[in-house]
């Protein structure tokens, strides 16, 4: 499995510590699980926008075909 290594600052480390603690994972098992959720979140955006437009220019695409 690869790897990444990842920088904070001491604060934002700190505060990786205290969410992590505070929900029972470890520094590493909460932050995987934060960018697997962030990447995972910004597809379902995309799809939705584009469910949206699809439907919205529905009857123009219609019209034009």
């Amino acid at each position: 499995m690869a790897a990444l290594n990842v920088r904070f600052t001491d604060e934002e480390l700190e505060a990786l510590r205290d969410r992590a603690a505070a929900e029972g994972r470890s520094m590493q098992v909460f932050a995987h699980d934060a960018v697997i959720h962030a990447i995972s979140e910004r597809t379902r955006l995309f799809e939705d926008a584009a469910v949206h437009v699809l439907q919205v220019s529905a009857e123009l695409n219609r019209r034009l075909a």
